[in-house]
């Protein structure tokens, strides 16, 4: 597994680089073959290359989940190279979450028998999965269970509960003029971004555990020109979604302070809140399959798995390594959590793909299988 890991991480993957992307792809191909036997069908969408297999001749019953794109830009592994000491392995996305990609191929190939055993892995997860959504959401639609092989919380917590999470761009159009001859003739897209900036950080509400943060942020385009133009980006993590639709109708109900000044917003909605509900029975099952002590956290990064659990498909999260530093410089996981981990995943789908449907567990609508949906 570590060899495995080792030739995963020096496939460079940024999300952003279709072409790296793909190389990666292949990569991951060719190790699912060696595993399993068999080579994935590449799906591209829109220049983004997924991997998908499938086992059996009958819809999926069982999902696991996973991406193989990272954040670190090609050239990140002079700086970060790969290695292994004293038990713990580093590597530019080696946590989040090429490990989580090998460990769900080698506990499939471990599976006595894999019919209904579909297994995602996807590009663009990163950004926030703009092209594989669809693949996501239409493979799980039969599914009993989806297993996510994101990296785990800390102390290698499983992740029942994630925030759902909106982006949004509140794009400023003014006026340009020559800020020390004739400021008066221009309309300042600056300032008039800094009243909205303000208007939705105060969206916020941290009793609900309700975040609205502004982050990227440009302005103007000389130092001697009044700006026409302005744009920050807003990120949003809610634990509901009675919250979320409150801060969208919020965002798009801004009006400029200067009547002379445009917004225009972009982006909304990206992931549902995945509520607890979809994980309880799954999480239940992995505490009495796993061979110690299993907790689980709540967190306030969004998955892939987001968009499964707002299906209503019973899904569990952060299956993946243990260790921790996801996109920072001291990105690592613990070798010595890998084989138990993987042994989970394995006892975990091995058990729900003998379940029959009506014995699977329910998911977060109270249906109990893919033939009630």
């Amino acid at each position: 597994m570590i060899d495995d890991i080792e030739t995963l991480v020096r496939c460079e993957s940024p999300s952003d680089d279709h072409d790296a992307v793909a190389r990666s792809a292949e990569t991951v191909a060719e190790l699912g073959r060696r595993l399993l036997g068999i080579d994935p069908e590449r799906l591209v969408t829109d220049g983004c290359t997924h991997l998908r297999w499938r086992f059996g001749d009958g819809p999926p019953r069982v999902l696991l989940l996973g991406h193989h794109d990272t954040v670190w830009p090609l050239g990140s592994l002079r700086t970060h190279p790969f290695e292994v000491r004293d038990g713990v392995l580093r590597g530019p996305g080696c946590f989040d979450m090429k490990a989580g990609v090998v460990m769900a191929l080698h506990a499939a190939a471990a599976l006595p028998d894999r019919d209904g055993l579909s297994i995602l892995i996807t590009g663009d997860e990163e950004i926030g999965s703009p092209l594989s959504r669809p693949l996501i959401e239409d493979e799980a639609e039969t599914c009993d269970a989806v297993f996510v092989l994101e990296a785990s919380a800390d102390g290698g917590a499983l992740k029942t509960r994630r925030k759902g999470v909106s982006r949004y761009w509140i794009e400023v159009e003014g006026r340009a003029a020559h800020a020390g001859l004739e400021p008066e003739k221009g309309v300042n897209a600056g300032i008039e971004v800094a009243h909205q900036i303000l208007a939705v950080a105060a969206l916020a509400d941290p009793d609900r555990g309700t975040t609205v943060v502004p982050t990227a942020l440009t302005a103007g385009t000389t130092t001697n020109t009044v700006p026409a133009k302005a744009r920050v980006a807003v990120d949003v993590r809610v634990w509901d979604v009675a919250e979320q639709d409150r801060v969208d109708r919020a965002v798009r109900s801004l009006t400029p302070v200067d009547e002379n000044a445009r917004i225009h917003i972009a982006g909304g909605i990206n992931r549902p809140p995945l509520d607890a509900k979809a994980s309880s029975e799954l999480f239940a099952l992995a505490q009495k399959l796993a061979a110690g002590p299993l907790a689980e956290a709540a967190v306030g990064g969004a998955s892939d798995g987001n968009f499964t659990a707002g299906l209503g498909i019973p899904t569990l999260d952060g299956l993946g390594a243990v260790g921790g530093g996801a996109h920072a410089d001291d990105e690592h996981v613990l070798v010595a959590e890998l084989p138990g981990r993987t042994e989970l995943l394995r006892k975990l789908t091995e058990t729900v793909l003998a379940q029959r449907s009506s014995s699977a567990p329910t998911n977060a609508r109270g249906e109990s299988g893919a033939g009630q949906r």
